[in-house]
């Protein structure tokens, strides 16, 4: 999964991803820093099905500088849902934070699971 931030983040509230049950996966995202080093930068995820939390991740992604290249982030291996039950449209609320508890970027998307990629 490759998501491009070149633009308007509400394009992704309005598209799902779509994985099919019980792949394994990671995510990948690419970013940069501009000015300032960033101190304890964290990935947190919070997933939602229905309207209801039903997890929350945190990834701590390190400190970084400014450089006119960008970094790379890739979520440890995780498996899609499988069943009958854990077929559907997950809401994800994302956001990259760091230890003084700045929020640099917050997005939400979707990811549909599948009982095969084409259903």
């Amino acid at each position: 999964m490759r998501c491009l931030f070149a633009g308007d983040l509400e394009v992704f509230k309005k598209q799902s991803f779509v994985l099919k049950e019980g792949v394994e996966y990671k995510i990948k995202i690419s970013f940069k820093v501009n000015r300032d080093i960033v101190s304890g930068l964290k990935y947190v995820q919070q997933t939602y099905r229905k309207g209801v939390k039903i997890d929350k991740t945190d990834y701590m992604v390190g400190s970084y500088g400014p450089r006119p290249e960008e970094y790379e982030f890739l979520t440890p291996l995780e498996e899609a849902p499988k069943g009958m039950l854990a077929r559907g449209t997950y809401n994800i609320k994302s956001k990259f934070t760091d230890d003084d508890k700045h929020d640099h970027l917050s997005w939400e998307w979707n990811l549909n699971i599948k009982k095969e990629w084409k259903d």
